[in-house]
C-alpha cells in the first residue's frame, strides 16, 4: 500500500504540473476580458484564415492520406516500412526545422524551384504556404491513425471478398472504409487540431501577415506584444477547441472498442 501511495503521489506531481498552466489561463481570463479580447482587430481575420486553411489541409490529408494508409497497412517489405517511417517523421521534427525544410523544397531558390516557378514566382509567404505547412505537420497524425485502423481489420473478410471476385477498389470502398470509419474520423480530428495549432513551420515558411498568413497561433504571438486580453482570449479559445477534439476522439474510440467487444 505504501508503494502504491508513493507511485500515486509521484504521478500526481505530473498531473498538477500539466493542469496548473491551464488553470492559470482560465482563472486569469474573466468573461469580460474574453469578450473584449475577441473584439481585437487581429482576431477575426486570423480565425477566418485558420478555418479556411485547416479545412483545406484536412481535405488534402484525408483524400490522399487514406489511400496511402491502406497501402501501408496491406503491403509488406522494407520499402513500405521505410515509406511509413518517412511519412511519420514530420510529427517528431521541430516545427522550425519543418519550416526551413519547406523553404528549401518549395521556396524561390528551393529544390523544386526550377520546375515549379519558371518565372521566379514562389509559393512561400502566401496563403497556400500556410496550407502546405499545415499539411506537412498534421498529415502524420491522420496517416498513423488510419494505418492502425486498416491493420486491425478482419483479414478473413478481405479474403472472402477477394475469393468472391471483388476488385481491390471495391474492397477498399465497400469493406475497408466502412469498417475503419470511426478511427478515420478520430485521426482526422487529431490532424485538424494539429493543423489549427501549427505555429513554427507556418511562421518560417509563410510569414506573419495579417489576413494573408496570420493564423490563430500567430495572432496570439502578435497580440502578446500589445494586447494581453486578445492573446488570452485566443489562447482560451484554442484550449476549448483542443478539449472538444480530444473529447470527440475519446468518445469515438470508446464506441469503437465497445462495438469490437460485442462482436467477440
Amino acid at each position: 500500500m505504501a508503494g502504491q501511495s508513493l507511485l500515486s503521489a509521484m504521478g500526481g506531481v505530473l498531473v498538477v504540473f500539466l493542469i496548473a498552466p491551464l488553470l492559470g489561463l482560465v482563472t486569469a481570463t474573466s468573461f469580460g476580458d474574453f469578450v473584449a479580447g475577441l473584439r481585437h482587430p487581429l482576431v477575426w481575420p486570423a480565425l477566418r484564415l485558420s478555418l479556411i486553411t485547416t479545412s483545406a489541409s484536412l481535405l488534402f490529408v484525408v483524400v490522399f492520406g487514406t489511400p496511402l494508409s491502406w497501402t501501408l497497412a496491406r503491403a509488406n517489405g522494407r520499402f513500405i516500412r521505410a515509406v511509413e517511417v518517412l511519412t511519420n517523421l514530420p510529427a517528431v521534427i521541430p516545427p522550425a526545422v519543418a519550416g526551413i525544410a519547406l523553404l528549401l523544397a518549395f521556396g524561390r531558390r528551393g529544390l523544386l524551384a526550377g520546375w515549379l516557378y519558371p518565372r521566379g514566382w514562389s509559393v512561400a509567404f502566401t496563403t497556400l504556404a500556410v496550407i502546405m505547412a499545415e499539411i506537412f505537420i498534421s498529415a502524420p497524425f491522420f496517416v498513423q491513425a488510419a494505418t492502425s485502423a486498416f491493420r486491425r481489420l478482419d483479414g478473413n473478410c478481405l479474403v472472402v471478398a477477394r475469393t468472391l471476385g471483388a476488385s481491390p477498389l471495391r474492397i477498399f470502398f465497400r469493406i475497408g472504409l466502412p469498417m475503419a470509419t470511426p478511427s478515420l474520423l478520430a485521426g482526422a480530428a487529431m490532424s485538424w487540431a494539429r493543423a489549427l495549432g501549427e505555429f513554427g513551420a507556418t511562421l518560417m515558411f509563410a510569414g506573419n501577415f495579417t489576413g494573408k498568413t496570420q493564423t490563430l497561433p500567430l495572432a496570439i504571438y502578435t497580440a502578446l506584444e500589445s494586447n494581453l486580453c486578445a492573446a488570452q482570449a485566443l489562447s482560451l479559445l484554442l484550449v476549448v477547441v483542443a478539449f472538444a477534439v480530444l473529447l470527440f476522439v475519446r468518445v469515438v474510440l470508446a464506441r469503437t472498442t465497445a462495438d469490437e467487444m460485442r462482436e467477440y
